[in-house]
């Protein structure tokens, strides 16, 4: 079944001694009270349930999967609904929500660290919670006072949940198109008739209630994303006193047999003159549902994160007891027949790939959920905005660079494991196949990176950028004339300095053929990434050559892992580089009826 233990001594430096969250939430007023303390039993409890009651699921989940019964009826796999109810006793749904709605008011920041965790455990069981937190900031920020009264608590309780409806059987990012109809009713409602496809926990067994936010067209909509509205369509409709009434015309027609996730339910919903009410403007759903895809944006990234530390904890394990060969430099284990395979270079290379992509993914999400909590809460409005235009610009580097970096680790780890990790017993190939949807829902890694590229950077001639760009530059001058920190200032400074070439070149090129924009945007957002972790690992080198000296084994470990991705990780950029400076040439010059 394998293992998982909530990394807390790493989370611990990542929030207390890399970030200073204590200091930082000191200057937001409705955190100010929060301390390193409270945060650390936090994460220490929601650990213990991770690790206890949701981790012994995830192999089940896979294997049994959830089952259409017929007739709309969605059926978990066995523990899962019993987990849930534990979640909800608990208060974990209520973690980073509002107090007026019955939330606990913690920051941004605490919930996407116990996301990690539940990401880890059982990403599967973990998407049903997810989304319900993501349809309760949509309504938190866009839905009338009536909608907030009826329908926030009991999503903040985890009583009810939610799901978010966009995907049609003929489009998927391209919302334009989508065909569902919303008419208008008499009584102020609407009725919407439709088909929604990969529906994440669209049916389930967990809750009394799930509400559906859905976009659909008004009868006098423009065309194009500019006729999108947004809708809330409960599964029943609550009556006048917020309880579970009648059965609403919104049901699961079948569930997908998929690579991976088995144990979330994806659903195709019908929607068969199902009542609805209009959430925000009319004709502006789509930026009112931006608000819980930013958040699946964020939360597919710490999907990615999760699965990369549970693998590396699971391979590290298995290197260290697996018996093959001799090493190169003679017998490190001479009692025992042959050497535990951790005595391996490349063995060693597959382990710190993964370990390095952890603890980088941790620093950098972590990193841009404080923003958020600054975003949110801060007083001074300049510092609000620093912090959206930060949190706008990486959102989707977070979401691309960490689930391709998930799959690139889970990969090495069943490889660690060898014919054992391709087999189901060990767990490792699960691991894979749930890393692969990673990449393609909340908009695909291609998708990412044409927003990174095209909005992010050359939409505004590079200002958010240049704003992180401030950040790395001011680190690198107040470490300039430090010797220790060469190794790790100089690399840095030199990709910094090429990512500022290498977007002045790309934005040129667009400017005449908007092809290689498309062209170069993913090498360039892998290069844009690794700037990112290079960043954060330079930063987390700088506290550890400190604190190493006085032998403690972490910050020993620290300095070794950071030695290694500036050695073997961080090259990378040069091939994307060269990748993403080739142009569109090569990429279109074959008549698309010779493929």
């Amino acid at each position: 079944m394998g293992q998982y233990s909530a990394p807390l001594r790493d989370m611990q430096f990542v929030l207390h001694e890399l970030l200073d969250v204590e200091g930082t939430l000191k200057t937001l007023p409705p955190h100010a009270e929060i301390d390193a303390e409270t945060i650390n039993q936090v994460i220490e409890e929601a650990g213990k349930f991770c690790s206890e009651v949701i981790f012994p699921l995830n192999q089940v989940g896979d294997r049994e999967g959830c089952k259409y019964e017929g007739n709309g009826v969605v059926t978990t796999p066995s523990g899962f609904r019993e987990a849930y109810q534990q979640y909800v006793e608990a208060g974990w749904p209520a973690l980073g929500c509002d107090p007026a709605y019955g939330g606990q008011g913690l920051p941004v920041l605490v919930n996407n660290a116990v996301y990690e965790m539940l990401n880890s455990a059982n990403q599967a069981w973990t998407m049903y919670p997810g989304l319900s937190h993501g349809a309760y900031e949509c309504l938190h920020a866009h839905g009338t006072d009536e909608q907030k009264k009826l329908y926030l608590e009991k999503l903040v309780s985890g009583v009810w949940t939610g799901t978010m409806c966009l995907t049609e059987p003929h489009c998927g990012t391209d919302l334009g198109i989508l065909r569902t109809k919303a008419e208008p009713d008499a009584n102020g409602s609407y009725r919407l008739t439709g088909t929604k496809i990969f529906i994440s926990s669209g049916e389930h067994d967990m809750a009394e209630n799930i509400l559906h936010l859905v976009l659909a067209r008004l009868p006098d909509a423009p065309a194009g994303t500019k006729g999108i509205s947004l809708f809330i369509v409960p599964k029943f409709i609550p009556d006048a006193n917020g309880a579970v009434g009648e059965r609403n015309g919104i049901a699961c027609g079948s569930i997908e047999h998929k690579m991976g996730i088995h144990g979330n339910a994806t659903c195709v919903m019908n929607l068969d003159g199902a009542r609805g009410w209009l959430v925000g403007e009319p004709n502006k759903g789509l930026n009112a549902m931006f608000v819980m895809m930013n958040a699946a944006r964020l939360g597919v990234g710490m999907q990615g994160l999760g699965l990369t530390e549970v693998a590396y904890q699971n391979s590290v394990t298995y290197a260290k007891e697996r018996l093959q060969m001799r090493a190169l430099t003679g017998p490190k284990a001479p009692d025992k027949p042959a050497d535990p395979i951790i005595v391996h270079p490349d063995v060693r290379r597959m382990l710190l790939t993964q370990r390095a992509y952890a603890e980088g993914g941790r620093a950098f999400s972590y990193w841009i959920a404080t923003q958020i909590d600054i975003e949110l809460s801060h007083p001074d409005e300049a510092a609000r905005k620093e912090a959206a235009d930060l949190v706008a610009l990486l959102t989707p580097v977070v979401k691309a660079f960490l689930t391709d970096n998930a799959f690139i680790a889970t990969n090495e780890a069943l490889q660690v494991y060898g014919g054992h990790g391709y087999i189901a017993e060990w767990g490792m190939e699960q691991y894979v196949r749930d890393a692969r949807i990673n990449m393609i829902y909340e908009g695909t890694n291609t998708i990412q990176s044409l927003d990174l590229l095209g909005r992010k950077v050359l939409g505004d001639m590079g200002a958010k950028l240049k704003k992180f760009g401030k950040l790395v530059q001011d680190f690198i001058e107040e470490e300039g004339t430090n010797e220790a920190m060469q190794e790790f200032v100089n690399p840095l400074a030199d990709l910094g300095e090429k990512v500022t070439k290498l977007t002045m070149e790309i934005g040129m090129k667009a400017m005449q053929n908007q092809d290689e924009a498309g062209a170069a945007a993913v090498p360039y957002l892998r290069v844009v990434g690794h700037l990112v972790f290079a960043y954060f690992w330079a930063r987390m080198a700088k506290i550890a050559l400190e604190k190493s000296a006085s032998g403690d084994a972490f910050y020993v470990a620290k300095l070794a892992t950071a030695r290694f991705y500036f050695a073997r990780l961080l090259p990378e950029t040069a091939m994307q580089i060269r990748a993403a400076r080739s142009g569109s040439a090569s990429l279109m010059a074959l008549d698309a009826d010779l493929f």
